[in-house]
């Protein structure tokens, strides 16, 4: 998925060419710094910020490294110091004017002496929203808002679904043979991925909010569903879309509790039904939760109530069919197997329904013997 910059304007400066390229130069350097939140951000965006003299010289680095944290700009202009007076801040996402877990960043630029601010993309936050950089206005900054702001996007592309669409951004995630199937014959488990692939995965763990799978997968596989071999330094929330209540009190991933919590999301009727498969499934540590109107409505409540901003939904084919259907997954990363395993194998999608050659901005990498697919599935504007 790329969504555009919210409020995209062209960029201008006095030097013509020569100042835009000078201008992105210094902006993919923010854009690298922003990188050191990744996964360490959530629900906040990833920002980097630059401030760079009059001569030329970057004298002020930024980063927003974690939720509840100081802001890039903070970082930036307390390194420069006296340095920012008549300097140039380059920052990925508009200063934020208003009074959160910090306080507001646009005030402190301004009083910095910084005099020209060039920003990657607005802020689409209803409490930011153009005042951040209306505010830098106000006090005399020249201000430039778009440059290189398709990257800026793209790299914030979690906290803009967020934002305006009011869900978390989903990834589907599947292990594919080559004849594109996920099991053998009759749904019968098979490995097809090697362990350099699996290193991988368990990285993606590291930084999203939450894994989830549907009840098949679970009376299936039985997994763990906990990021192994890779850091985290905060709880991982697992989802279990389970509408019948078929999920076992004894399931493995429910001796995880203490990795993160664990989500199971039914149907009201069934919950109505089933007190006691609730009340065992809370007994075991679980959150039963009723979704409210199906998988789109479940999605949003996710982000609403369990603060789930990014998700990676590994299975199973049922899952990812409906959520395909109801047009709520962002990207797709399939890896591919070179395995075959036959007419009788249970396929992962019709390729009448969706096909891998349709993502966007698709790109492929080898891990071991294993490719991996990975690409967008629209666009949002």
């Amino acid at each position: 998925m790329r969504i555009e910059p919210p409020h995209p304007r062209t960029p201008a400066t006095a030097e013509g060419g020569a100042g835009e390229a000078r201008d992105a130069f210094f902006m993919r350097r923010a854009l690298a710094l922003a990188e050191r939140g990744r996964g360490h951000t959530n629900p906040n965006p990833m920002v980097g910020a630059l401030v760079v003299d009059a001569r030329g010289v970057i004298v002020g680095r930024g980063a927003h490294r974690v939720a509840g944290g100081p802001h890039a700009e903070v970082f930036a202009l307390a390194e420069a110091g006296e340095r920012a007076v008549g300097g140039t801040l380059y920052c990925t996402l508009e200063p934020c004017s208003h009074h959160g877990r910090t306080g507001p960043c646009a005030p402190l630029v301004a009083d910095a002496g910084i005099r020209r601010a060039v920003i990657a993309m607005d802020d689409p936050n209803p409490v930011v929203d153009g005042r951040g950089l209306a505010h830098l206005r106000d006090r005399g900054i020249a201000v430039e808002s778009g440059i290189m702001g398709a990257a800026a996007a793209r790299q914030n592309e979690v906290f803009l679904t967020n934002v305006l669409l009011g869900r978390p951004f989903v990834v589907a995630k599947i292990a594919l043979s080559l004849d594109g199937n996920i099991a053998g014959p009759g749904g019968a488990r098979t490995q097809l991925t090697g362990a350099a692939a699996h290193r991988i995965v368990q990285r993606q763990r590291a930084e999203v909010d939450a894994l989830a799978v549907g009840s098949s997968t679970v009376l299936g596989d039985d997994p763990l569903l906990t990021p192994r071999g890779a850091w985290r330094g905060r709880p991982l929330a697992r989802v279990i879309f389970d509408r019948r209540l078929r999920t076992p009190p004894g399931a493995r991933v429910l001796s995880t509790v203490a990795a993160g919590p664990i989500i199971v999301m039914t149907d009201e009727a069934c919950a109505a039904a089933h007190p006691e498969r609730v009340r065992a499934l809370e007994h075991a540590g679980a959150r039963v939760a009723v979704a409210p109107g199906g998988i789109g409505p479940s999605f949003s409540w996710l982000l609403r109530e369990a603060g789930i901003s990014s998700i990676v939904v590994e299975g199973g084919s049922t899952l990812h069919r409906a959520l395909f259907e109801a047009g709520l997954v962002d990207a797709v990363h399939a890896y591919i197997a070179p395995v075959r395993l036959g007419p009788e194998a249970a396929a992962w999608m019709d390729p009448q329904r969706f096909s891998l050659s349709e993502l966007v901005d698709r790109e492929a990498a080898w891990f071991g013997a294993d490719v991996r697919v990975e690409g967008h599935v629209h666009r949002h504007h």
